[in-house]
């Protein structure tokens, strides 16, 4: 695979940035890609949610006095204003010329973790997200102090049921175990003592405030740090953690490159980012411009978003992105809601022997819709089907008319695949077939069912 494609498709979802890269540099696109306009405008349906608490308190109210009718429509419309989101974010995705904020925002939204399922006010939601954008490329330490402090983070682990009269443990054991240090790094008193430190931090009008009347103070030691500690103390003594530079460092790495990061690695690059002092900008130049150096290829299974934007890239479509979120669901990707605390676990929990047949079958519809025999599809399938057939979408793909069956499978291959073999090759001519003529009647059906084939081969799944 060619390496521009290879980081198009890792600092992005598509091969649409290769271009840049190969004109560029690395270095460069990084450069364009930290200054690239941030869009801070409020989505327009989130104009009539309610954003302060008393309006909140009020929308709750409704929801509990409502009968089983109006709970039925309350539900739906609600739901309706989640996919409004989920579908912003990917339109944003799909038109940023520069999609490595959106991807890093992703980043962070699968590492702090607070689903809008649970969280159940979308203002809230927006406002954790706004944040993971603002700070995608900042300080690892401040962006933790501020994600602490989101009405959306209090909410989903129940920090504002932490109260001196009863502590709850579930942010301080999830801001050590998840969010910084990771297992084995601190002890069940170091969580016993933060729950201390962030009883009474709750809900806010903007973001979450200490509460008084429910806070502890009194003086308790946490990660050999004593002291009456808060929040913005407590993520001072997890950063002068000799350990707290590793857990990120590593996950960085499984996200753009690695399924599983060497451990050296991990080693190199954490301590390179204590030395920057968490700065993530300089932390990614130097990851990704020694990883691009190096020969990595096919060392990542594809997520469901680099599949499908990389395949609708592919042959010229852009299907709506609300029929784009329901592949994703169907993929295990679920925007702002993940299975549980700990993120989607990527890696080989992408491909499964049904999510592999279901991104075979989105092939087949796309390279043979006009033709596609009766065969048993989902709803979703169904929907992407009827835009094709109906020409809402019109594939286009790209290839070598007038070249030799050779050139033609070795464009295909430099784009879609990260290795091949003279087997392989062997077996792509013979879709081909071996006389094949560019010039021929035949040639494009002949073509697109070399390409369907390429996109259904285990190889395309891994970048």
């Amino acid at each position: 695979m060619d390496n521009s494609i290879l980081w198009s498709l890792r600092l992005g979802y598509s091969s649409r940035q290769a271009a840049l890269i190969e004109k560029k540099g690395i270095k460069s696109f990084l450069e364009q890609s930290f200054n690239a306009e941030l869009d801070r405008s409020l989505p327009s349906f989130l104009e009539k949610t309610p954003k302060s608490l008393i309006d909140i308190k009020e929308l709750n109210a409704k929801r509990r006095n409502s009968n089983i009718e109006e709970r039925k429509i309350f539900n739906l419309e609600q739901a309706a204003i989640g996919v409004e989101m989920q579908t912003w974010w990917l339109e944003k995705m799909m038109s940023n010329q520069f999609p490595l904020r959106e991807k890093m925002t992703c980043f962070w939204h699968n590492h702090f973790v607070a689903t809008s399922q649970s969280v159940k006010v979308y203002y809230w939601i927006y406002q954790h997200n706004t944040i993971l954008r603002e700070n995608a490329f900042g300080n690892y330490k401040t962006l933790t102090k501020s994600i602490l402090k989101t009405n959306a983070i209090i909410q989903y682990l129940d920090n504002n049921r932490n109260v001196n009269t009863k502590l709850n443990e579930n942010l301080s054991r999830e801001l050590l175990e998840l969010f910084t240090l990771g297992i084995g790094n601190y002890t069940e008193n170091d969580i016993k003592n933060g729950a201390k430190g962030l009883a009474g931090l709750g809900l806010g009008e903007q973001q979450a405030v200490y509460i008084p009347k429910f806070e502890v103070n009194e003086t308790f030691e946490y990660l050999g740090k004593k002291g009456n500690l808060k929040v913005d103390e407590m993520v001072d003594a997890i950063f002068d953690h000799p350990k707290v530079a590793f857990l990120i460092t590593k996950k960085i790495l499984k996200w753009f490159i690695y399924d599983n990061p060497p451990d050296q690695l991990v080693d190199y690059y954490g301590k390179y980012f204590k030395s920057v002092n968490f700065e993530i900008k300089p932390l990614l130049i130097k990851i990704f411009s020694e990883e691009f150096a190096k020969k990595t290829a096919g060392s990542k299974i594809k997520d469901p978003l680099v599949f499908l934007f990389q395949v609708f890239d592919e042959v010229s479509i852009k299907p709506d992105a609300a029929l784009i979120n329901k592949l994703l669901l169907q993929q295990g990707l679920n925007l702002y809601n993940q299975v549980n605390v700990k993120g989607w676990e990527g890696g080989r929990s992408w491909i499964n022997s049904q999510t592999f047949q279901q991104r075979n079958t989105i092939v087949d519809i796309i390279c043979t819709s006009k033709n596609f025999m009766k065969r048993k599809m989902n709803l979703i399938e169904k929907e992407l089907l009827e835009n094709l057939k109906n020409d809402n979408l019109k594939v286009e793909i790209k290839w070598l008319r007038n070249s030799n069956s050779k050139a033609i499978i070795n464009n295909f291959t430099n784009r879609l695949l990260f290795d091949t073999d003279e087997k392989l090759n062997k077996d792509l001519d013979a879709i081909l077939k071996y006389d094949f003529d560019p010039k021929s009647e035949g040639a494009e059906f002949a073509v697109i069912r070399l390409y369907n084939s390429i996109l259904k081969l285990p190889e395309f799944q891994l970048i």
